[in-house]
C-alpha cells in the first residue's frame, strides 16, 4: 500500500508514463566572431557612406535559423546548420567632434554542429504538432528537435572599411529583420563603398531533443499553496506596501578588494 506522505524522498503514490523531450546530446561553445560584415537599409547606408568613424554600442540575437539533416556516414548523428542574425546598434560620426547618429545594421554568422540524436524510425501523426512532410506532402521519418540557447552577444569592436569584394551577398533576409531596420537591406555595394565590420563574442548551447515515453514516480498533484491577489487595493494602499528604496538614496559601497575592473 502506497504511503500517503507526499514529502519528496518518501514512498511515492504511483508510477505514471509521461511523454517528454529527452536531451540525447548537447554541446556548449564560445565563438569570437571577427570582422562580421554589417548590412544596412538604404537610409542607414547613406549615413555609413558619410561616416568618418563608428562605435559599436551593443548587439542582440534577432533570430536563429536551424536546419537538421541526418549524417549518412554515421548512423544516429545529425548535422545542425545554424544561421544567426544579429541586430547591431552603431554610433556613427560624420564630422569631427559632432554628436553621433545611431544606425542599426544586421550581421550574419553560420556554423555547423554534429550531435547524436539517436534513430527514430516511426512516423508521427498528431493534431498538436506540425507534421514533417516532404515536397509531395507525405509524412516522412521524424528527426530530433534542435534547440539553440544563447545570451546576448558581447560587443567587442567595430571598424569602418571599404568594400573589397562586391560579389558577397547576405542571401535571404527574414521579413522580421527588414521590418526592424525600416526597409529593404542593401546587400550589394560597389567596390570602394564604405561598410562596417564588427567583432562579437557569442556563448551558445545546442541540444538535440527527441520525445520519449518515461516512467516516473508521482507523489501528488501540484496544488498551489499561494492565494491569488485580486489587486483591488487603492493606489495609495499599493504604494504603502512598496519597500523604501534605500539603495537608490544611499548607493551601496563596494568592497575594498573590488577595483571595478569587472
Amino acid at each position: 500500500m502506497a504511503d500517503n506522505n507526499n514529502t519528496p524522498g518518501t514512498n511515492f503514490n504511483e508510477a505514471v508514463c509521461i511523454d517528454v523531450g529527452r536531451v540525447y546530446d548537447s554541446c556548449c561553445d564560445r565563438d569570437c566572431l571577427e570582422d562580421l560584415r554589417c548590412y544596412f537599409s538604404s537610409e542607414g547606408q547613406l549615413e555609413i557612406d558619410r561616416a568618418i568613424s563608428v562605435r559599436l554600442k551593443n548587439a542582440e540575437v534577432l533570430n536563429v535559423f536551424v536546419d537538421v539533416e541526418q549524417v549518412n556516414f554515421n548512423r544516429g548523428y545529425y548535422s545542425c546548420d545554424l544561421t544567426f542574425f544579429f541586430l547591431v546598434n552603431l554610433e556613427v560620426f560624420t564630422t569631427p567632434h559632432s554628436c553621433p547618429v545611431t544606425v542599426k545594421g544586421v550581421a550574419v554568422f553560420s556554423k555547423k554542429v554534429i550531435l547524436f540524436g539517436s534513430e527514430g524510425n516511426v512516423k508521427v501523426f498528431s493534431n498538436a504538432q506540425e507534421s514533417i512532410t516532404d515536397s509531395c506532402g507525405n509524412n516522412i521519418l521524424n528527426t530530433p528537435k534542435c534547440v539553440v540557447q544563447t545570451v546576448e552577444p558581447i560587443a567587442l569592436g567595430a571598424k569602418l572599411a571599404k568594400i573589397s569584394n562586391s560579389c558577397c551577398s547576405i542571401g535571404v533576409v527574414p521579413d522580421c529583420v527588414c521590418k526592424i531596420l525600416g526597409g529593404n537591406i542593401v546587400s550589394e555595394l560597389e567596390d570602394n563603398c564604405k561598410t562596417v565590420y564588427v567583432t562579437l563574442g557569442l556563448f551558445s548551447i545546442v541540444q538535440l531533443i527527441r520525445n520519449v515515453q518515461m516512467l516516473i514516480p508521482v507523489y501528488d498533484f501540484c496544488i498551489p499553496d499561494k492565494q491569488c491577489n485580486d489587486a483591488c487595493d487603492q493606489p495609495c494602499d499599493v504604494f504603502r506596501k512598496i519597500k523604501f528604496p534605500t539603495d537608490d538614496f544611499f548607493p551601496p559601497k563596494g568592497t575594498p578588494e573590488d577595483c571595478g575592473c569587472n
